[in-house]
């Protein structure tokens, strides 16, 4: 099957979507912990209160409500503060006291900047447990962004053969998670790779090539880090994601998985990437996670979303989504809107065969004006966040509140 046999041709990739990272913020301070982000309001100043459900895709069947904030720091450098109720306090702590149990951060090798790289992420992580909330990693195995259109070999890794690669692969993540466990922030769930629809590692870890499929090179690199996940773990093994962007394409995302798990790769979580204007209509999800719980048996999170709150542009740069024709109906772009998608979404999660349906990731949630997707670039992303261009938080914060486990 040549390589866009499986994917919906109503929906196609859109390879650059994600592509983001800050613009060059000039004498930037690393920001390492809550006091640098100015008086921090009591109201949020402790982790989670104990009635809001902690766990998840654990014997106690909770839901996963996450929230990327992979570009927080680098906001905070650039002097950008978050508010609820004229409350000024942490991001993650203001979506803790909204219901959120997990952060999601994204890692990048030796990027262009000092922000996702590992120093970076042993910073967040004492943030995100600081703050009563769990962990999931999210390692691309690239030097910048990777995504179903780029999967590039870190620099450093480059020129070498499957074998070694693999174990290039190993010894990275097991020490990656070892070094988080070591200082006492040890990570909850890990995706090896991010949306790797058509493989990682290109070009040897690359599935559809010159006509050809390269299942085995693919699966290989998959398993070497799931492998390293496992063995840096301490005693305590974090859940296993491998994460695809086809959440409403079931064609593709079987495809995708039958041949993953025929080369007998063992993950925990199918992790699936879910915006309306890409992947199509919330029926499309609805049945994509029904059918792949049944077919495989496998707790499923929708590991990326986003609707917008407006039209309106923050910063100047052109946002990714600014035409009403791409929303879906009944939900405008209003902060109700947004909230009325988030519930719909959760709805479908909740109702999925089995108790298999595990929640969901909110997709960069604080990415206010004031960082570029990448060096010199704008924001394409600020009309999507929890939070409005001043960075005050959304009613459609209220997201997870009340949202009680799949008992």
């Amino acid at each position: 099957m040549k390589k866009e046999q499986n994917l919906d041709q109503k929906t196609p990739i859109a390879p650059g979507r994600r592509r983001f990272l800050t613009e060059t913020i000039a004498g930037a301070a690393t920001v390492a912990g809550v006091a640098a982000v100015g008086n921090v309001n009591q109201a949020y100043a402790s982790p989670l209160p104990t009635n809001v459900a902690q766990s998840a895709c654990g014997s106690d069947q909770d839901l996963v409500l996450g929230h990327d904030l992979s570009t927080l720091q680098q906001l905070e450098d650039a002097k950008k503060t978050f508010s609820d109720h004229g409350r000024v306090a942490p991001a993650e702590r203001i979506l803790a006291h909204h219901g959120a149990t997990y952060v999601r951060e994204r890692l990048w090798v030796n990027p262009p900047l000092p922000y996702n790289d590992l120093p970076h992420i042993l910073k967040m992580a004492r943030r995100i447990k600081e703050a009563g909330l769990k962990f999931l990693l999210d390692i691309h195995y690239s030097d910048f962004w990777a995504d179903p259109g780029h999967q590039t070999t870190p620099a450093a890794w480059q020129g070498q053969d499957l074998a070694t690669l693999a174990k290039t692969v190993y010894s990275y993540t097991r020490d990656v998670i070892e070094r988080l466990a070591s200082q006492g922030t040890p990570v909850d769930m890990v995706q090896i790779g991010n949306e790797i629809t058509n493989g990682m590692l290109w070009p040897l870890g690359e599935i559809y090539l010159n006509g050809n499929q390269y299942w085995t090179e693919f699966t290989t690199l998959l398993k070497a880090g799931i492998a390293g996940a496992h063995d840096g773990s301490r005693g305590r093994q974090p859940l296993i994601m491998v994460h695809i962007d086809r959440g409403g394409d079931n064609g593709g995302s079987k495809y995708f998985y039958d041949n993953v798990f025929s080369q007998g790769v063992d993950f925990d979580i199918i992790g699936l990437s879910y915006y309306p204007w890409w992947h199509g209509p919330l029926s499309a999800l609805q049945a994509n996670l029904n059918d792949l719980a049944l077919r495989y048996n496998r707790d499923i999170v929708v590991v990326e979303t986003a609707y917008p709150w407006t039209l309106a542009d923050g910063d100047g740069y052109a946002n990714i989504v600014n035409g009403s024709t791409v929303l879906v109906p009944g939900y405008p772009a209003t902060p109700e809107g947004q909230l009325g998608y988030l519930r719909a979404l959760l709805s479908i999660i909740k109702q999925v065969p089995r108790q298999h349906g595990k929640g969901l990731v909110y997709w960069e949630s604080a990415w206010i004006p004031g960082a570029g997707w990448e060096p010199g670039a704008g924001d394409a992303w600020d009309n999507m966040t929890l939070f409005d261009f001043k960075g005050q938080a959304l009613s459609s914060i209220k997201a997870y509140e009340g949202i009680q486990s799949n008992k």
